[in-house]
């Protein structure tokens, strides 16, 4: 396989190289595309190393798949033109996520969508994914009525310059206006604002949440509400997730159904302390689910506490899931591809 990452030298891209090298998807030539100021520069893949072509260079090169983190307005310009020569084009940006000729993608719940016609494939907002993991066997077995969701999502998530700011707080450096990804300090502080406020005064983060949520389970009856939070965390993102469903259920089912799901550790022996923390799932591919317990204030209604790394099963790693899907059944490339 061909396989271009457009985006490759920041933090998910980074991250998307790390996992294809681990999980050692089939590379037969790797092309590194970033943007101008990184062309030319040198980077090491697999143990050899490459240099960082741009996006011209890139399409002309027709790769069967193309893992685009690089923003919404590349990929708004550029996922067309990689499908225009053929291109399957995996994008981590927001940019055709609600758009309904596109598809949203999480292979352990909707993978089985895809066709060899899906030329530009979504890839969910990073709270979401690991939230869907955990819900879908939940959904499948006794119907979601309504979600109350809370983030604590980590500095990781903002990118770079949200790190650098952390950093600099952290060890008391002072930083130009212009050099801070946040209004407000970050360390040892929870700001309450993630992406930009909507004219319903929520976040666009938060209504993320409702909106790919539905749409992945092709459910619009959900009714749904959430709250996002910046957390001075690096390790990943942390959901409380207040779930009422339309049928009765025991815990000790619900264990079980999240027991036996792909992709999803339990962790919950209260005696033991064991729960999901952001720290426990740094650098880690599962949705980490726990404090799994009824709430006795609403009929038929479960709270769980949901952990991820948002660089991984958040972003690279859930992509390139969908890339080895898109191998595996023959939909990419020219020969079939064992995966």
């Amino acid at each position: 396989m061909k396989v271009a990452v457009v985006g490759v030298t920041g933090l998910v891209g980074t991250v998307m190289c790390e996992v294809l090298t681990e999980r050692n998807f089939p590379i037969t030539e790797f092309l590194p595309v970033a943007s101008e100021r990184s062309v030319g520069k040198k980077l090491t893949f697999k143990g050899k190393e490459h240099t960082i072509i741009g996006l011209e260079t890139a399409v002309a090169a027709k790769p069967d798949i193309a893992i685009f983190s690089a923003g919404g307005s590349v990929s708004l310009e550029w996922a067309p033109r990689f499908a225009e020569v053929g291109t399957t084009v995996v994008d981590n940006s927001s940019a055709w996520r609600m758009d309904p000729t596109k598809k949203l993608i999480v292979p352990e719940i909707n993978a089985g969508e895809l066709t060899e016609a899906d030329k530009i494939i979504a890839n969910p907002n990073c709270s979401t994914i690991q939230m869907v993991v955990a819900l879908a066997p939940l959904h499948k077995a006794y119907n979601i009525n309504r979600l109350v969701i809370s983030t604590y999502q980590s500095i990781t998530g903002t990118g770079v310059k949200a790190v650098r700011q952390y950093e600099a707080e952290k060890h008391n450096s002072s930083l130009a206006k212009e050099e801070m990804a946040y209004s407000h300090p970050i360390f040892d502080n929870c700001i309450p604002h993630c992406d930009i406020f909507l004219d319903n005064d929520y976040t666009k983060e938060e209504m993320k949440l409702v909106h790919e949520t539905k749409k992945i389970f092709s459910d619009d009856s959900l009714r749904i509400t959430a709250t996002a939070v910046r957390v001075p965390v690096h390790g990943g993102h942390s959901e409380t997730v207040n779930i009422e469903f339309a049928k009765p259920y025991e815990v000790a089912d619900v264990k079980q159904l999240l027991n036996d799901a792909d992709g999803i550790i339990v962790l919950d022996d209260l005696k033991a302390h064991s729960y999901p923390m952001p720290r426990f799932a740094k650098n880690k591919d599962e949705v980490f689910v726990g404090r799994i317990r009824r709430d006795d204030s609403a009929d038929n209604a479960l709270n769980i506490w949901v952990v991820a790394d948002n660089l991984r099963k958040g972003a690279a790693t859930n992509a390139v899931q969908i890339a080895e899907y898109l191998a595996a059944e023959n939909l990419v490339g020219n020969e079939k591809v064992a995966v």
